[in-house]
Order: C-alpha cells, then sequence, then structure tokens
C-alpha cells in the first residue's frame, strides 16, 4: 500500500507522541479520520492520538500543553517543527454517560481499554484505530466496529444503534450527510431511517455548529449530492426552509431551460470546486432564494408573456441577509454573500453600461468571486459565456490606476471651492469621479467644473 503520510510532518509529530507513551507503559494509537483516510490512500489533514494514559499523565509527559478538555480527556500537545510547531490532539479512552444536552456526555469515565473507547464514535469508517509502531499498514489497523467493511462497500454506518448515536449528538446527522457526499458513499439504511425519524431534532444544535457543517459540505465538494440528501432525509426543511421553497418554481425556458429555481440552484452547487471559499459557496446557494416569494405566471391577457421574477434581487438580498443573521455569519463574511447576491444580475448588463459604471462594477471586492457565481449561473442555465467573457476581459485588462484612480477631486477640493459640506458632497464627489472614469476629467479644474455645471458655483464663491 501507497504511504500517503509519508514524510508528512504531521505525522511524524504524532508518531513521536505514540512513541513517548509507547515507552512509558501506555497503549496509543492513532484514531478517527486520519485511519480512515490511510485506507482510502488520501492525506489526512490532521493526526488525533486515542491513549490509556490520564490527562493529568499527558500533561506531564510533554514539555508543551494545552488543556482544552480535560473533563472529557482532551489534551493539546505542541510538537516544535522548522516552521513553528504542530499542535496534536491526545485523548483518553474513555466510556461516555449520557447526553442530556444533545451534544456532549454529562460524564465520563477513563478507560484502558480501545475496544470500549471506539464505541462511543460516531461513524464505523471512522472508528477504527492505527498503531504506527507495527512492522505494517495491513498489521497496524485496529477494527472492532467493521469500519473497513463498510470503507470497502462505501456505506456509512453507525457504531451501534443509530438513534442512539443521533440522540447523543444530533449534528451527528448532518455529519452522517457530509461524509457521504464528499466520499461519494451511501448512507445505510438503519442510519438514514435514523435520521429520518429525528430530522426535527436537529433544531436542537446551536447555529453555529450547523453553520459551520454546512459550509464544510459547500466547500469540501459534491455540494448539491449534500443538499439533495439533506433534503430527501428530512434536514433541510428544519434549518434551512427557505431553500425548501425553490423546489417546483417554475422558470421561464427560454431562459432557464434545466428546469426550475432547485434544479438550477442544485446545478451550481454542482460546479463549485472542492477549497471555494465559503462566500462563493453561500452566494451559489443563496443567489435566487428570492425567486419563489417574487414568482409571477405569464399573463394570459398579454400573448408571449412569460414567467417573471420582479425584484427578486431586492428580496432575495433581505432573506440572505436574514438567513446569515440567524446562522451567525461574521459581518465580513456576511457582507461578501450579500454582495454576490445583488449583483449577480447587474452582468446583465455589462454591454449597455457606461464606462464609469462598469469600471465601478469591476472593481467591486473580490470581483473573481463574482465573475465564479457568473459563469456557474450561466452554465447552469442557457450556456452564453458572451457577457462573462467580456466582463473577465474587462477586468482582467484593466490596470488598477485605471479601475481606482486617486480621485481628482475631494471633500477638502469642494471646501476650497466654496461649497459647504452637505449631504449633496457625496452626490457631488460620485460625480466627478465619474467624469473622471470617463475620461472627461483628467485634472481638478476640469472635475470642478462637472460640479458647478450641475450644482451652479458655490454660494460663498
Amino acid at each position: 500500500m501507497k504511504d500517503p503520510w509519508k514524510d508528512n510532518s504531521r505525522y511524524e509529530a504524532a508518531q513521536e507522541i505514540v512513541v513517548v507513551l509507547h515507552a512509558a507503559g501506555h497503549k496509543a494509537y492513532f484514531a478517527g479520520g486520519c485511519v480512515r483516510d490511510l485506507l482510502l490512500g488520501v492525506e489526512a489533514k490532521d493526526f488525533d492520538v486515542a491513549t490509556s494514559a490520564t490527562p493529568d499523565v499527558v500533561m506531564e509527559m510533554f514539555a508543551k500543553t494545552y488543556s482544552v478538555g480535560a473533563h472529557f480527556g482532551v489534551v493539546l500537545v505542541c510538537s516544535p517543527d522548522e516552521d513553528g510547531e504542530i499542535t496534536t490532539e491526545v485523548a483518553t479512552f474513555r466510556h461516555d454517560g449520557a447526553y442530556s444536552d444533545g451534544r456532549r456526555p454529562d460524564a465520563v469515565r477513563f478507560s484502558t481499554d480501545p475496544r470500549e473507547d471506539v464505541q462511543r464514535r460516531d461513524f464505523t469508517i471512522n472508528g477504527m484505530l492505527f498503531d504506527p509502531l507495527a512492522d505494517s499498514h495491513e498489521a497496524a489497523i485496529l477494527d472492532f466496529v467493521g469500519g473497513r467493511e463498510d470503507l470497502t462497500n462505501h456505506l456509512v454506518r453507525t457504531i451501534g444503534v443509530a438513534k442512539d448515536r443521533f440522540t447523543e449528538d444530533k449534528l451527528r446527522m448532518l455529519r452522517a450527510v457530509r461524509f457521504a457526499a464528499r466520499l461519494e458513499f451511501e448512507i445505510d439504511a438503519q442510519t438514514g431511517a435514523a435520521i429520518k425519524a429525528l430530522a426535527a431534532e436537529i433544531t436542537q444544535v446551536s447555529l453555529e455548529r450547523i453553520r459551520d457543517e454546512l459550509t464544510l459540505m459547500l466547500t469540501e465538494g459534491h455540494a448539491r449530492r449534500a443538499f439533495e440528501m439533506l433534503y430527501e432525509l428530512g434536514l433541510l426543511q428544519h434549518i434551512l426552509p427557505e431553500a425548501v421553497k425553490m423546489r417546483g418554481v417554475e422558470q421561464p425556458p427560454q431562459f432557464h431551460p434545466e428546469g426550475d429555481v432547485w434544479v438550477h440552484t442544485m446545478l451550481l452547487l454542482e460546479k463549485l470546486k472542492p477549497g471555494s471559499s465559503p462566500a462563493l459557496a453561500w452566494g451559489a446557494l443563496l443567489h435566487d432564494i428570492g425567486k419563489p416569494a417574487t414568482f409571477r405566471p405569464p399573463d394570459p391577457k398579454k400573448p408571449g408573456d412569460r414567467i417573471r421574477f420582479d425584484g427578486h434581487v431586492e428580496v432575495g438580498v433581505r432573506m440572505a441577509e436574514t438567513i446569515l443573521g440567524r446562522l451567525r455569519f461574521s459581518n465580513e463574511e456576511t457582507e461578501q454573500i450579500i454582495a454576490l447576491v445583488k449583483n449577480h444580475m447587474r452582468f446583465g448588463d455589462v454591454l449597455q453600461m457606461k464606462e464609469s459604471t462598469l469600471k465601478r462594477f469591476l472593481r467591486l471586492p473580490k470581483f473573481d468571486e463574482h465573475l465564479a457565481l457568473h459563469w456557474m449561473d450561466c452554465m447552469s442555465a442557457h450556456g452564453d459565456l458572451k457577457l462573462y467573457e467580456f466582463a473577465k476581459e474587462r477586468y482582467e485588462a484593466a490596470p488598477v490606476e485605471e479601475m481606482r484612480p486617486k480621485l481628482l477631486v475631494t471633500g477638502r477640493d469642494l471646501i476650497a471651492a466654496g461649497y459647504r459640506p452637505s449631504p449633496q458632497f457625496k452626490e457631488m464627489l460620485e460625480a466627478a469621479e465619474d467624469a473622471q472614469l470617463e475620461g472627461l476629467a483628467t485634472t481638478t479644474e476640469e472635475g470642478l467644473a462637472v460640479v458647478k455645471a450641475r450644482w451652479g458655483e458655490p454660494r460663498d464663491a
């Protein structure tokens, strides 16, 4: 088997921790997703260690540690690295008590038995252990839950009784969908049935955790499949009901031959590349969220009339603000996602925009994401990329100083010319900048002349 961890500094740091624990007489293994990734032949992002050593013992054995969840047996061990340091999560084998809050166990009992420890984990494919000191990878795998078989069969299945695992932590229902989508696996029938039965209880999970899980679904690849599964399992209705309303909302076939708003949106999600920014991903999901509320069927009294969504952008912006606020996105993330929703229809006017308007459009922050969204929007509908190609060419060709030149006219210039500060200053400055962007004003005097022509000479002049 090819070793996907060769020359991996995180692997080496975790392995050294296992060596130290073994030397002191403790059991220690790699645990969780990194073992799954080894068997899938992909490089793991993190390496977690599970051990029989208790948290206080772990903290005594290593020079630099942090107790992030000693009550639950979790300690972070810091290892020096040429780029700084590597942090490895080390967790003590444990048996969990009841989960009264649907997230964390009320109490835990530490254990020395790895078999007992894996029984508390979520899915079989995440429940295997790996001994990095064994002679071979084949001999190193400890599988007490049937994870290897489920990997072979491409199944996401809970460890033990599915209802019990999901009752312990409701977020596991979303994690099941995410793993199945990302790995292109199916969800085991009993596991899926338990999700459907408990779907309404997903609202007990904090909105921040739901947001983060949805964002991972959108950015890890296979976002379309993830959201289709969320709907099929009854989860989407409870966490993002606005998206469900897109289903069955017809669109004018001359512009959207692909189908209704839901189908169109799913086609966009299908085009999201792994590693896409969260803002672009959420922009793709929410760009047409206002269409169901603004749907207007053809007027039978008007021959040739078509389906319309008048005002769907403005409504969509308000809905997106509500959704992002509910999910507690940061102000910075919200600003870019809203900008994507707000501006996605403006590409339709790029050929008719006057030069100043076009330049203002092209200099929107992270305009590359606006381009990417428009490309996905076109390719998920009519497929005509004429406007995309025009905007892309202008965006890539225009130097920064041309798109956002140093202003010829500032507020100080207006005051120096004799204008008193007023709410009109904003319009005056925009008019002067428009003339500058159009090439009609190349000096401060010419910019002020534009202002005077529209607003007259200053009264104090």
